[in-house]
């Protein structure tokens, strides 16, 4: 007798897999499942019974044939489970979205529009497009503000900066002199990261965020650049960290966390994407924070993010 049984593969004890494709495989083997799942989450938990708009009450309902919709037993009125979902009026199969879903979460480097295309058989437009209602639909940050220890940075993706004709330099507060994107990201320490695309990295710009997202009274890691001179008037115990000084750690003063973020993106965007456009560098950014935030719950990711696609 083999040691395992061939028909029925498990996961094995050591490894860090959460839904292997196995697990998809098994619960979502085809469109109808995946549109039931969407039905009783949306609208019926028990796969029959749910509100009728038309009838104002409970009714019991069956899957149209050849339709993706369920239609009321008592006066035909339809529901559609994936009206109102980034599922709406495609014409992609559920189970190929499911599985690009699974693709995107199963990474923790990310996977290219191109290599999705190559995946589940669709074309460069509109594996491009599912990604992007993706990350710019479900992996939206959700808003939570930040306390306690939190770190703040700004970084810049993309080109290499170039000054104008004539000129030396451009940093930091003068963006329109650089090829390279400002992103601006704030972490709170053993907790969750926020990243926006910014116009600059200018005192205006970085406070703006700073006060939109983290709480009053929390402490803010910076290192010495200008722009945050202000974070201590603005209720915040402000430490800051010198760089410049060859200074990286003194005691919990630094900001390794945020960098060490950064890097997740710069070489994730590197090695798989090569070049983002300013255009959808914000839908990017989206991906790697979803990660990031998501990477120690109990529910795998694949989980979470489908749950996101039927209550959106």
């Amino acid at each position: 007798m083999p040691p395992v049984d061939r028909n029925n593969p498990i996961k094995a004890k050591s490894s860090d897999s959460r839904w292997s494709l196995m697990d998809f495989i098994r619960e979502y083997p085809d469109d109808e499942t995946c549109l039931d799942f969407l039905w009783r989450e949306r609208f019926a938990p028990d796969g029959y019974h749910a509100e009728c708009p038309k009838c104002e009450r409970t009714r019991k309902f069956h899957k149209v044939t050849d339709r993706p919709s369920y239609d009321c037993d008592s006066c035909g009125y339809h529901i559609h489970p994936t009206a109102g979902t980034i599922f709406h009026k495609s014409s992609t199969s559920l189970h190929l979205w499911f599985y690009a879903m699974h693709l995107m979460t199963s990474t923790r480097c990310g996977i290219s529009a191109k290599q999705l295309e190559r995946e589940i058989g669709v074309n460069y437009k509109t594996a491009h497009r599912m990604m992007r209602l993706i990350r710019t639909e479900l992996m939206a940050d959700d808003g939570e503000a930040l306390s306690g220890a939190v770190e703040a940075d700004e970084t810049y993706v993309g080109g290499r900066r170039r000054a104008p004709k004539g000129q030396h330099g451009g940093g930091r507060s003068r963006p329109s002199t650089s090829h390279k994107q400002p992103v601006f990201a704030m972490v709170q320490r053993k907790g969750k990261v926020a990243a926006f695309v910014a116009p600059d990295a200018t005192s205006k710009t970085v406070m703006g965020h700073i006060e939109q997202r983290i709480l009053p009274g929390s402490i803010v890691y910076t290192d010495e650049w200008q722009a945050y001179w202000n974070v201590s008037r603005r209720g915040y115990d402000h430490r800051r960290i010198y760089h410049a000084e060859k200074v990286y750690v003194s005691g919990d003063v630094h900001t390794n966390t945020i960098e060490g973020f950064f890097s997740l993106v710069k070489n994730g965007l590197r090695g798989v994407y090569h070049s983002v456009s300013k255009k959808h560098l914000q839908g990017y950014l989206n991906e790697y924070v979803w990660r990031y935030n998501t990477r120690k719950d109990a529910r795998s990711q694949f989980e979470t993010l489908i749950l996101r696609a039927a209550r959106s």
